[in-house]
C-alpha cells in the first residue's frame, strides 16, 4: 500500500462508537469509489469480526494499531491523509496519534471534550502543525459540533442582516432524549484524576477563554447555578457539556479573527420551563450527575434507543438595540452514540474532500470546516441547522 492511499482511518473501529462510525461509513459510503477508507485497531480477530458484522467490503483495509505503539501509529498514520480516532480517554491513549499527524502533516479528527489535554495539545504542537500542514479538529462529536456551529451559523445570519455580529449569545438546550456517553464519562474521570496531579488544571478548567491562545475577553455570564432566563420566560439549569462547549466557541471566534467580536459573551443552560415547577426541576439538574448513569466505556445503548433519541438546541442573539434572532440546531438520533457517529464521520470527509485551502493548525469545527460542514451535515448526517425569528 502506497503512502496516502487512504482517505480516513478509523482508529477504535472495534469500540461502540466506533463501530458505530464504521456502520455509517459502510452505509453511506461503502460503494462511494471517491472515498476510500479503513479500519484500525489492536486486534485483528475482533476487526474482522466488525467487517463480518457490518457487512463490510474487502476493498476496507484493516489496521493493526496499539496506542502505546508509536512504529504501528505512524505506519497508519503514513498511509492516510485524515485520522478519525475515537479512542478515549484522550488525554490516555491520543497524545501519540496526535503527534504523528503532526508530525507528518496528515488531518486528525476526535470526540475531545477535555480542555485540560487539547490546552496541552495547543501549546506544544498548534505551531508544528502549521509547519508541516496538519488540520487537527477538536470536539467533532455532540461536544462541540451543535453548539459550535450553531453559533457560527447564527452569527453568520446576524451579521448578513444587520452588519455586525451580536455581542451575546444564548444557547438553551430544550430537548435531549437519548443515554449520555460513557466515554464523556470516562473523560470527566480522568480529567478528576488529572487534576489531583496537576492542580493547575483547575484555571483551565474554570476559565471560558482557556483554549483561546491568550485572548481574554469580557466577564462571561455565570452558568453554574438555576436562573431564571427572563427572555424566553423560564427557569434554565447549568448544562453539564458547556464548560468544553464554551471554551470551543470562544476558539473558534478567536480563529476567524474575532467573527463575533472581541467583546463576545456565550453562556449555555439547560431549559426546565417556566413557574415553580420550572424552577424545582431547574435546582434539582443542578444537584444530580448528569453522567452517573452513563454507560462504561465500550458499552451503550439499543439501536432502537439510538433510533429514538433527538435533541434540539436554540440559540438566542441579543443584539445591541435590544432585539433577538433566534436559530436552532436540531439532531434526529441520541446525541452521544448515533448523531455523534455521523458527525466525526462527516468531518473527516469535509475536511479531506472539501477544505484544500485549509491551512495546518489546531481547530475546532467551525473555522475549520464551517459552511461547508453545514452543508453536509444536513444533506447527510440528520442535524437541521434553520433561523426561527
Amino acid at each position: 500500500m502506497s503512502d496516502k492511499s487512504l482517505d480516513v482511518v478509523i482508529y477504535g473501529a472495534t469500540g461502540f462508537t466506533g463501530k458505530l462510525v464504521v456502520e455509517y461509513m459502510q452505509e453511506n459510503y461503502g460503494n462511494d469509489e471517491s472515498v476510500s477508507w479503513a479500519i484500525a485497531g489492536r486486534s485483528e480477530e475482533k476487526l474482522k469480526a466488525v467487517s463480518e458484522d457490518l457487512k463490510v467490503g474487502s476493498n476496507v483495509p484493516h489496521l493493526l494499531v496499539d496506542s502505546n505503539d508509536t512504529d504501528s501509529i505512524e505506519s497508519m498514520v503514513k498511509q492516510t491523509k485524515c485520522v478519525l480516532t475515537t479512542v478515549g480517554p484522550y488525554q490516555l491513549y491520543g497524545a501519540k496519534i496526535l503527534q504523528q499527524c503532526v508530525i507528518h502533516g496528515v488531518d486528525y479528527v476526535d470526540l475531545c471534550g477535555e480542555p485540560g489535554w487539547m490546552h496541552e495539545m495547543i501549546n506544544e504542537y498548534s505551531n508544528q502543525a502549521k509547519e508541516t500542514g496538519a488540520r487537527i479538529v477538536f470536539s467533532c462529536g455532540f461536544d462541540s459540533i451543535p453548539f459550535d456551529l450553531g453559533v457560527y451559523f447564527l452569527q453568520k445570519e446576524v451579521i448578513a442582516q444587520h452588519g455586525q455580529p451580536a455581542p451575546n449569545v444564548r444557547g438553551r438546550v430544550r430537548a435531549m432524549n437519548g443515554e449520555f456517553s460513557g466515554g464523556t464519562a470516562a473523560s470527566l474521570g480522568a480529567t478528576m484524576t488529572s487534576l489531583k496531579e496537576k492542580p493547575e488544571l483547575f484555571e483551565v478548567l474554570i476559565n471560558p477563554f482557556a483554549l483561546s491562545d491568550g485572548f481574554t475577553g469580557p466577564e462571561q455570564a455565570q452558568d453554574s447555578k438555576p436562573v431564571y432566563d427572563e427572555k424566553l420566560e423560564t427557569w434554565v439549569a447549568p448544562f453539564f457539556m458547556a464548560p468544553i462547549n464554551t471554551k470551543n466557541v470562544h476558539r473558534s471566534n478567536v480563529l476567524m479573527d474575532h467573527l463575533y467580536g472581541e467583546d463576545f459573551c456565550y453562556n449555555e443552560m439547560w431549559i426546565q420551563g417556566p413557574g415553580e415547577e420550572g424552577k424545582a426541576a431547574a435546582e434539582f439538574v443542578a444537584s444530580m450527575n448528569p453522567l452517573a448513569d452513563a454507560p462504561a466505556p465500550g458499552e451503550g445503548p439499543s439501536k432502537e434507543s439510538r433510533d429514538n433519541g433527538n435533541y434540539n438546541v436554540l440559540f438566542c442573539a441579543d443584539l445591541a438595540d435590544g432585539t433577538t434572532i433566534q436559530a436552532a440546531v436540531s439532531g434526529d438520533m441520541d446525541p452521544g452514540y448515533g448523531s455523534t457517529s455521523k458527525m466525526i464521520a462527516e468531518s473527516a470527509i469535509c475536511l479531506v474532500k472539501e477544505c484544500p485551502e485549509l491551512v495546518g493548525g489546531i481547530y475546532t469545527p467551525a473555522p475549520a470546516m464551517g459552511e461547508k460542514l453545514i452543508a453536509r451535515l444536513q444533506a447527510n448526517a440528520g442535524l437541521d441547522f434553520r433561523l426561527e425569528k
